[in-house]
């Protein structure tokens, strides 16, 4: 059986899934040769499971593990670390005793960083494909990435 697929084929692999892995590894290596490249060389591979979009802008440590697909003890060690290297910080909003984690400025120059490297790939992958198919692959992206009804059932 052939792994391969001649071009213009939809039925065969590689499949949505493995293309779309294929896609997050080629930008996730942009993303940190940019930030090695901007000076932040302190980061492991590891660290990368919480430098998420939307970013940690008051967010709870549950829902930085819920994104990464990890436990809770998981994202907290990790979390704890982009502490100690000056990217994250944990704080109480007033008023409440919940601690959330916020990004420091060292964070913030972080994701600037990494937004102007996705510009930049956004720019490429446009040159590359077309505008228009670049837009209209974006737009399918924004369709299929929202979150799934519970109340349809699967096919």
């Amino acid at each position: 059986m052939s792994t391969t697929m001649s071009p213009g084929t939809t039925d065969g692999p590689p499949y949505v899934g493995a293309l779309l892995r294929m896609c997050l590894q080629r930008v996730r290596g942009r993303m940190q040769a940019a930030a090695r490249a901007a000076g932040f060389t302190d980061l492991q591979d590891s660290h990368w499971a919480m430098i998420t979009y939307p970013v940690a802008a008051g967010v709870r440590p549950s829902e930085l593990a819920r994104r990464a697909g990890m436990s809770r003890q998981a994202a907290n060690h990790l979390i704890a670390q982009l502490e100690s290297l000056g990217y994250f910080e944990r704080r109480s909003p007033e008023g409440t005793a919940r601690r959330l984690v916020f990004l420091t400025p060292r964070g913030e120059a972080l994701a600037a960083t990494i937004h102007a490297c996705l510009r930049e790939v956004h720019a490429e992958w446009a040159q590359e494909v077309g505008a228009q198919r670049f837009a209209t692959l974006l737009e399918v992206l924004r369709i299929l990435s929202r979150p799934e009804d519970p109340a349809r059932p699967a096919r």
